[in-house]
């Protein structure tokens, strides 16, 4: 206990970025106290985001044998029919994995857990509302915000979790529709428009800008795309939603220029909101964006008010599981006093769509927004030979490379195992490397990861002048 204090440390909620700031600061010997609102540790990751869509995600791909299309056809399958069941069998068996590890990991490391909602009294009391009304204040040194978010639902959607849904209704299905339509071609409504089309539904994605995933580059999401309508995906883009109504129990999507897209189910991903409502966050001096996300330092994760940290989707973007956890981290050690980690140049981005993608570092429009001068190298996944026995039909890798200085600028992969392979283009990236690596590089054959070799080569073919080239230009004599 330091001073006064019941706890040095007292974190609110247990998603990523909340247990690791807890674990990290019981490992400084600080004495630390999670409050979460949920029966069960884990956050929205565990219980509603990362983890649920990732397992429905890859028992969709094991139960449609989807991975092997490209060699038996595409009515291959392992199990015929497929229902929602099947879906929550394994999603249940993962969930309470996830669980019984983080319980685990809180009880090894000395991590006090109560259940309940958190409530600001002042910047280092919190007052904890549990079960039957029952209430307790305790107080915390250093106090770090982790609570997550939820899903937006605007007043004019008629949410009813069977025919109109968010994404936290979509993971608990209780059967699955034959035909959805997803509003918002973000990363979570394009994850789900995916899943659910590789299980055969027919689907259709209305947003109303002229791009999907537009912080992705652009030639990555063209063949992205392009995979996905050749396989019968619907895209209603550059198209605003007016209404959504309910005709014959089924909901109809009435766009901007009189479109109307009706189906069995309608999925709605209109973004997400800062948990923040119940914190009282007046009562410790600090306020809340629009959509209840909080203002921190970006080296530190401290907000406005010393001593008080947030971390996680709460504070906006990038809202990755991945990204969660170092921002958790590097509070609890300043919380804690401790040395700050150095934070990585590239982190990777993944989209855990079917197909996968994964990028790191600079889209080609950036490097040009930004007058460097670059070239680019692609592979196709199908042309190498891992993924011809793969029976890969599409898929490419892409590098971005400064032509002064040989330097790779960014890494941009559609396809199979995306957001496993990206982690080679983040390592070169962090330590300054040059595309010279992969061309010198001796990869496992047969492998994916050969497309980087594939993909500099490329490039290389583009940015050295052929000898005859520079015999015409005078630099080579002639013989």
């Amino acid at each position: 206990m330091t001073g006064s204090f019941d706890y040095d440390l007292l974190v609110i909620g247990s998603g990523p970025s909340g247990r690791r700031a807890a674990v990290q600061a019981s490992k400084f010997g600080r004495s630390v106290l999670v409050v979460d609102a949920n029966p069960r540790v884990g956050g929205v990751s565990v219980h509603t985001g990362t983890i649920p869509s990732k397992t429905l995600r890859e028992t969709v791909l094991n139960l449609t044998g989807w991975r092997e299309r490209g060699f038996y056809g595409m009515a291959y399958r392992v199990k015929k029919d497929i229902g929602a069941g099947d879906l929550q069998a394994r999603l249940t068996k993962t969930l309470d994995y996830e669980v019984d590890v983080l319980d685990h990991q809180f009880s090894r490391n000395g991590v006090q857990v109560e259940r309940g909602f958190a409530r600001f009294l002042d910047r280092h009391r919190i007052e904890i509302l549990g079960e039957a009304g029952h209430s307790h204040v305790v107080s915390a040194d250093k106090i770090v915000i982790a609570v997550g978010t939820t899903p937006y639902r605007p007043s004019n959607v008629p949410f009813d979790g069977k025919t109109v849904l968010d994404s936290d209704d979509i993971v608990r299905l209780s059967q699955l529709p034959r035909s959805l339509t997803v509003i918002g071609g973000g990363v979570i409504g394009i994850e789900y428009a995916t899943i659910f089309s590789a299980l055969d539904v027919r689907v259709t994605v209305v947003e109303a800008r002229d791009t999907i995933l537009d912080f992705i580059d652009r030639e990555t999401v063209a063949d992205f795309m392009h995979q996905l309508r050749d396989r019968g995906m619907n895209f209603r883009l550059g198209a605003p939603l007016e209404e959504i109504r309910i005709e014959a129990g089924q909901p109809v999507a009435l766009l901007d220029g009189g479109r109307r897209v009706r189906s069995e189910m309608l999925l709605f991903t209109g973004g997400r909101t800062g948990a923040t409502e119940r914190l009282d966050l007046a009562a410790c001096g600090l306020e809340a964006d629009k959509r209840g996300r909080l203002k921190v330092d970006p080296d530190t994760f401290e907000t406005e008010v010393p001593g008080i940290y947030a971390t996680g989707d709460v504070i906006g973007f990038p809202s990755l599981a991945s990204t969660s956890l170092e921002q958790g981290r590097i509070a609890a050690c300043h919380a804690c006093g401790e040395a700050l980690p150095a934070a990585p140049s590239f982190f990777p981005y993944g989209i855990y769509s079917v197909p996968e993608i994964s990028t790191v570092g600079l889209t080609e429009e950036q490097a040009r927004a930004q007058g460097i001068p670059y070239e680019c190298g692609i592979a196709r996944l199908r042309e190498t030979s891992r993924g011809h026995i793969m029976g890969l039909s599409g898929g490419m890798l892409k590098l971005v490379i400064a032509l002064d200085t040989r330097k790779l600028l960014g890494v941009h992969i559609v396809g199979e195992s995306a957001t496993e392979l990206i982690h080679i283009g983040q390592a070169v990236l962090n330590f300054g490397g040059t595309f010279d690596y992969f061309i010198d590089a001796t990869f496992n054959y047969p492998t994916l990861a050969e497309a980087y070799k594939v993909a500099a080569l490329d490039a290389w073919n583009r940015i050295t002048p052929r000898r005859d080239e520079l015999a015409h230009a005078g630099s080579v004599p002639m013989s």
